[in-house]
């Protein structure tokens, strides 16, 4: 038996005692917190030279370990206890955000630094992120200035794609938005984004983090008004986040009624009842027709399971439009609403392409049940259609729409014969 006993292997060579010795220094948090401030003091201003000190000293440095002291030092010059007031015991620096020039040119200069390190130092991105965040939380332990600095930096680095949008979920806590601080924050932060690109980079941003139309959780509950945001920030020169934030509203009312309206077709409720609630609807939104018949039709074509063969689906649409053609109608009392149910059919057929040969037997019925008129009809083939399958759905209605012009021309020789 201890024949087969194995000896354990051993490690043979030299140690080198001072390696770890070496390392406990590298990774002390004291030793790491001296040496940028060390590097700072000596930079200063010159923020050229502190992009390439902190470039340098990421070789010796351990920013992986230590990220959120070398971003509270960068911001506010030394570490940050609980609530944002800088630590007593630790060294600190001058020469940070929170103490540099309250204009926008600095706070672009500032967003260079820190994009740079993080390119340089990729594994930062998400500490960044979460320091963000955690200051965000800290605004009531900083003045006005450095909360003004703050936030033009962010609305800096949101600009640039260097952080994303979801850090905003701080500035919804309940203390901050009580006291004002959030929506005066807000207020900084998208004057700077705008300004670095435009109010779209804003919308497209929220959109894909769903804070789109979560604005309003800047202010208390009582104050949770499209008016009341409106006010407060075209007041304060940001005209297009108020129309961006009303936009949004809007878009959400009309999911909202597209949802209700899908719900009552699904239960089979009675036409008139349907449409009465749609322009009671109407009225309090103050959406348009035009808008209407598209929410209709949207919501008539969501009301059913289309078959999966091309020579089914067609039959199967006119079947089912024919029945909701009433609902339809009574949206459709404008030349240029008929032309919008038009350009949404045309829409539909093409992106759903086991529609592409229903195009033509879909209009012929809506105008058959009074729906489609054939002055809306006539001026969608001659100018008004959209891209979208143009070729297609022209060549369709083609032998239609010789009908149609036939037929106007005999009526015309008619009434003319009458007189």
């Amino acid at each position: 038996m201890n024949n087969q006993k194995q000896q354990k292997p051993t490690l043979t060579g030299q140690r080198f005692k001072t390696r770890k010795r070496d390392e406990k220094e590298r990774f002390d948090p004291t030793q790491f917190q001296e040496s940028i401030v060390q590097g700072l003091n000596q930079t200063g201003t010159d923020l050229e030279a502190v992009a390439k000190f902190l470039d340098a000293s990421g070789a010796k440095l351990d920013y992986r370990r230590y990220a959120e002291t070398l971003f509270d030092i960068l911001v506010a010059g030394g570490m940050l206890a609980p609530g944002g007031t800088l630590s007593d015991d630790m060294t600190r620096t001058e020469f940070c955000l929170f103490t540099a020039q309250e204009d926008l040119e600095t706070m672009q200069a500032y967003a260079q630094v820190f994009n740079k390190l993080i390119r340089r130092y990729k594994y930062l991105e998400k500490g960044f992120e979460e320091e963000i965040k955690k200051l965000l939380l800290f605004l009531k332990g900083f003045t006005e200035s450095e909360r003004n600095k703050l936030a033009m930096l962010t609305g800096i680095l949101l600009a640039n794609g260097n952080i994303s949008a979801s850090i905003l979920n701080s500035l919804f806590n309940e203390n901050l938005v009580k006291e004002g601080v959030s929506a005066a924050f807000a207020v900084k932060l998208f004057k700077s984004w705008i300004n670095e690109k435009d109010i779209n980079s804003v919308a497209v941003s929220l959109r894909k983090v769903g804070m789109d139309n979560r604005l309003m959780e800047l202010f208390p509950a009582n104050k949770r008004s499209c008016e009341h945001f409106s006010k407060y920030f075209t007041d304060a020169g940001l005209k297009e986040l108020s129309d961006f934030a009303r936009n949004q509203q809007t878009i959400g009312a009309r999911k909202e009624l597209q949802k209700e309206l899908q719900e009552q077709m699904s239960r089979g409720d009675p036409f008139k009842d349907i449409i009465a609630y749609v322009k009671e609807e109407m009225k309090k939104t103050n959406i348009s027709e035009q808008t209407m018949i598209g929410i209709v039709w949207t919501s008539v074509m969501s009301s059913v399971e289309w078959n999966k063969k091309e020579e089914l689906v067609t039959e199967q649409a006119i079947k089912h439009l024919k029945q909701y053609s009433p609902l339809l109608k009574a949206f459709t009392s404008q030349g240029l609403s008929e032309l919008t149910l038009l350009l949404k059919i045309q829409e539909y057929c093409y992106d759903n392409i086991h529609f592409m040969k229903a195009f033509q037997k879909i209009v012929v019925l809506l105008y058959k049940a009074d729906v489609l008129s054939e002055e809306a009809i006539l001026k969608w083939y001659s100018e008004a259609h959209m891209a979208k399958g143009k070729s297609v759905f022209i060549e369709q209605m083609k032998k239609f729409v010789e009908w149609l012009k036939n037929a106007e021309e005999e009526s015309e020789s008619e009434e003319e014969e009458a007189d």
